[in-house]
């Protein structure tokens, strides 16, 4: 037997059994085993959070959420890894106290470092798409829709 051959029989051996031999069960992956349209929070106790906010790329224009609704750059909605789905949430710029009523609907990417990702109506509202990123104060409002949410969750044109 070749060296060659030697080792990519170890190696495709090591990579079948190391689950097994090391840890005396198969791991199974953990991402996504909650059933569609169910989400656990990391945070979920925490009514207020701080942290970076950044806002939709055009190019998700028109594809579908998480929630499975049609995303529009147009509508207050946000994306968020550490608040569970149809939560309300009021979101603060801090460098300019600007406010915006957000529903989440959609996840981020699991390596998104970041807090919440905005529609551009809604990053608008908070004054920051020259710069693409600000720090924002998200205070949860809830899963009823708070009085001070525009009916339509389209942006008016100010």
């Amino acid at each position: 037997m070749s060296p060659m051959s030697k080792k990519i029989r170890t190696g495709l051996l090591a990579y079948l059994f190391f689950p097994i031999a090391v840890l005396g069960r198969e791991e199974r992956p953990v991402r996504d085993s909650l059933p569609r349209g169910h989400h656990k929070s990391p945070v979920k106790d925490a009514k207020v959070q701080y942290g970076v906010a950044s806002f939709y790329s055009n190019k998700f224009e028109g594809r579908k959420t998480y929630t499975d609704e049609i995303f529009s750059q147009k509508k207050l909605t946000a994306a968020s890894n550490t608040l569970p789905m149809h939560t309300w949430v009021r979101v603060t710029n801090l460098r300019n106290h600007r406010t915006v009523v957000v529903r989440i609907n959609d996840k981020m990417h699991p390596r998104n470092r970041r807090l919440i990702d905005l529609s551009h109506a809604a990053a608008a509202r908070l004054g920051y798409t020259g710069s693409g990123l600000t720090h924002v104060r998200i205070d949860v409002l809830g899963k009823k829709k708070p009085l001070d949410a525009e009916d339509d969750m389209t942006a008016k044109d100010e």
